[in-house]
């Protein structure tokens, strides 16, 4: 949880089939020659979805890129990932593979318009194409249901034309989700500060902070970078992360007000000095959002951090270096 980034590749399942699919949940996942399973669905003339078997891939498709919308689950349909969450969906250039039984050899599968469900081997997924190790909340060995729906293929030319528009409609639905979320999760700040007396204040972009040991000499500033001591939980006191787990007991250290971490802490941690010891509740539009972070930590997840803040310096690190929580 420490980095801005997640696993980016991408109930969903009836909603990317809709209007209608005849069969759906009748029907049983079929193997292409490598292993992998998969359910595929073509829309016919009259609007509904019918099974497809299939095909020999269309070559004249390779280089070419696909829009998708799409999620994967865990064997126990614990949510991991969704297009829908994030609102933009992924483009994916088509090219030839040789991680058999992949998700990339699953996207060579879909024309444009069609649906499918498929089954990915976890160990394969995150060694081969996420290259990242296998997160302890996914067993191993178990297999991740991605349902994928190809919504245009395009030329790179075209692709790279429309994501500046993806991106200005991406920004205007997670507005519109923040302004509907920030009241909810004020609310639940509320009783939260009030069941477990703390003394708080707000920010003006809703982030609540108690400072509980004061420090010395001015707040951190946009600009200085800061070391920062932190656990981080849901307010049901679950934990999700900290500086403990993540960065061998040492403070994490990077500078403010670059993005490297979530806008929270970015506002959150200018409410402390050096050597200051808090906590800082953070409503879920200043945190991850509406995106979830893996079973551990649902869409719209109100955060708090106790942190210390260490140190705060004039000259910034690596930006390469170790990040506080992210995106």
């Amino acid at each position: 949880m420490l980095k801005k980034s997640i696993y980016l590749l991408p109930a969903l399942a009836i909603t990317l089939f809709a209007p209608s699919c005849k069969n759906l949940g009748n029907d049983s996942f079929q193997k292409t020659a490598s292993g992998l399973e998969y359910k595929l669905y073509a829309a016919g003339k009259d609007g509904d979805y019918e099974v497809k078997d299939a095909a020999k891939v269309d070559t004249t498709k390779m280089g070419k890129v696909m829009t998708f919308e799409m999620e994967y689950r865990t064997e126990k349909d614990s949510l991991l990932f969704s297009t829908k969450d994030n609102a933009m969906p992924i483009q994916i250039k088509l090219v030839e593979t040789p991680n058999k039984g992949s998700i990339e050899e699953a996207f060579l599968l879909l024309d444009k318009g069609d649906s499918a469900v498929f089954k990915i081997n976890a160990d394969t997924l995150f060694a081969k194409t996420f290259k990242a190790p296998l997160p302890p909340f996914i067993k191993k060995g178990s297999f991740l249901t991605f349902f994928v729906k190809a919504v245009n293929l395009q030329t790179e030319q075209e692709a790279m034309a429309d994501y500046p528009k993806m991106m200005e409609a991406q920004q205007k639905a997670m507005e519109a989700k923040a302004l509907k979320q920030a009241p909810i999760d004020d609310k639940l700040i509320q009783e939260y500060i009030k069941k477990n007396n703390l003394t708080a204040q707000k920010t003006a972009n809703g982030v609540y902070y108690v400072i509980s040991q004061p420090g010395t000499g001015p707040n951190a500033t946009a600009g200085k970078t800061v070391s920062v001591q932190y656990k981080g939980t849901l307010l049901n006191g679950k934990e999700f992360d900290s500086s403990a787990k993540s960065n061998g007991g040492n403070p994490i250290e990077f500078p403010l007000g670059q993005g490297q971490v979530i806008k929270g802490w970015e506002e959150g941690l200018q409410q402390f000095n050096k050597g200051s010891k808090g906590i800082l509740l953070i409503p879920s539009p200043m945190g991850y959002g509406a995106m979830a972070r893996g079973a551990d930590m649902p869409a719209n997840s109100i955060l708090r951090f106790d942190i210390e803040l260490v140190d705060i310096k004039n000259t910034p690190v690596n930006p390469a270096g170790p990040a506080g929580p992210g995106l």
